[in-house]
């Protein structure tokens, strides 16, 4: 990726993050949406027309560039960063807020958080990296793309041991719900193909999140998605297996031809 594609992308994420369009940008700057439409095909800002545009996202030119850089992006954190972070209740509702692109003023409006516990957090989220905290308590996300938990690491032990059960502990009966549970005798081919059509949903998924974010917050809704794969046998019926017995012979019949 450019530079020049690393500055759009950094300029539409922070449209986007606040909900704004090009028509908002062209009013605010004067100009005609198809002209602002045009700039961000082509890429070609005058520094002075930057400098309008981070003014008009509350940012300054040297935040926008620094956003634009890419390199201290999160892929991951590391098993002390992810420790830290559930050790802390709120530290971690806080952590999930602002990588689902909430605002401070959201977080304390829809939670029993007091500003200052809210600041609290961030600052914790800021020393691990998770975030940029600016000024004016604005946060800007360190995560690339493709950031994800650690597999099988303390994240994703906490919600499979206080989240899972409780997700799958519903009748999935709302206007949004699905709940699907299939068995079938597969091959290992079978299952690597079934491996990457799992992988395309969860890039589905992702996708789909990110068009959402440009949308207010009442109108997005926490959504869960569980999918698991694995070789498996009900452990009932895995009981009435007959164990191999090891004095059994393999006999194996010929054939004789009649002469």
């Amino acid at each position: 990726m450019t530079e020049l594609q690393q500055l759009l992308g950094s300029l539409k994420r922070e449209l986007r993050v606040r909900r704004l369009t090009y028509r908002d940008v062209a009013e605010a700057l004067r100009l005609s949406e198809p002209t602002v439409k045009r700039l961000f095909s082509t890429g070609r800002f005058s520094v002075e027309r930057l400098a309008q545009l981070s003014s008009f996202l509350g940012l300054t030119l040297a935040e926008v560039m620094q956003g634009a850089g890419g390199a201290t992006q999160l892929h991951q954190l590391t098993i002390e960063q992810e420790q830290e972070l559930v050790k802390d209740t709120k530290v971690l509702l806080v952590s999930v807020c602002a990588l689902n692109h909430w605002t401070p003023a959201e977080m304390v409006a829809t939670y029993r958080l007091s500003e200052a516990e809210c600041v609290r957090c961030l600052l914790r989220l800021d020393r691990l990296r998770l975030i940029d905290l600016l000024p004016g308590n604005r946060v800007r996300l360190n995560v690339a793309r493709d950031f994800a938990w650690l597999q099988d690491g303390p994240i994703q032990r906490f919600f499979r041991d206080r989240g899972e059960g409780e997700f799958l502990n519903a009748k999935f009966a709302g206007p949004g719900d699905v709940h699907m549970f299939v068995h079938a005798m597969l091959t290992r081919a079978a299952v690597e193909q079934l491996q990457v059509q799992v992988r395309r949903l969860r890039v589905q998924f992702d996708e789909l999140h990110r068009e959402s974010l440009g949308q207010p917050l009442e109108e997005r809704h926490g959504t869960g998605l569980l999918v698991a794969v694995r070789e498996w046998e009900l452990a009932s019926f895995s009981a009435l297996r007959r164990a191999p017995s090891p004095n059994v012979r393999t006999v194996r019949f010929k054939a004789r031809r009649s002469r």
